[in-house]
């Protein structure tokens, strides 16, 4: 069990973490139209999971949008996947509301297999812990990023550099 800080409060992290060189785990997400979202989908695509505790707060609701508008600027092969516990409602309210339709959100608040399986399950909270995941089109982990201080930003530049490497 790994720790990161919520708050500046510790907090450990549920699941197995992934790594670099890892077979991306499969997992089922809800859509915002209550739909299944399963990974597998996406075989053959270079996909970056954006993971976010809530979309409804400020840095989570930068991530989502920076990916919004930079995935315009990648490959056709390329496809972002935003994760959250948020209630898929919501998650489709944030959407319209930000005219986010470039990525794909989804909520793993049902089976909360993403973040078991990927280990961004924040213990008591039952959050997701912030971070970044990128899978090549082969299906296995090429970058991946927890975030020891869940409130802070992701390194964009570093996971868009991994991207640029598998395209």
């Amino acid at each position: 069990m790994a720790n990161v800080k919520f708050g500046g409060n510790p907090v450990n992290l549920l699941g197995t973490q992934v790594k670099i060189g890892d077979k991306a785990p499969s997992f089922e997400l809800v859509k915002n139209d209550l739909s299944a979202f399963k990974s597998d989908e996406l075989k053959g695509k270079v996909v970056i999971y954006s993971v976010v505790p809530s979309i409804d707060t400020e840095v989570c609701s930068l991530q989502t949008k920076f990916f919004n508008k930079k995935v315009t600027e990648l490959s056709n092969d390329v496809v972002v996947v935003t994760i959250s516990e948020d209630l898929p409602f919501a998650q489709g309210r944030f959407c319209a509301a930000e005219g986010i339709d470039r990525v794909i959100v989804a909520s793993d608040y049902q089976k909360r297999e993403f973040g078991e399986k990927y280990g961004f399950m924040m213990e008591g909270l039952m959050l997701l812990a912030r971070g970044i995941v990128v899978v090549d089109k082969t299906g296995v982990i090429k970058h991946v990023e927890y975030i020891p201080e869940v409130t802070h930003e992701v390194n964009f530049d570093a996971a868009l550099a991994a991207v640029k490497e598998l395209v």
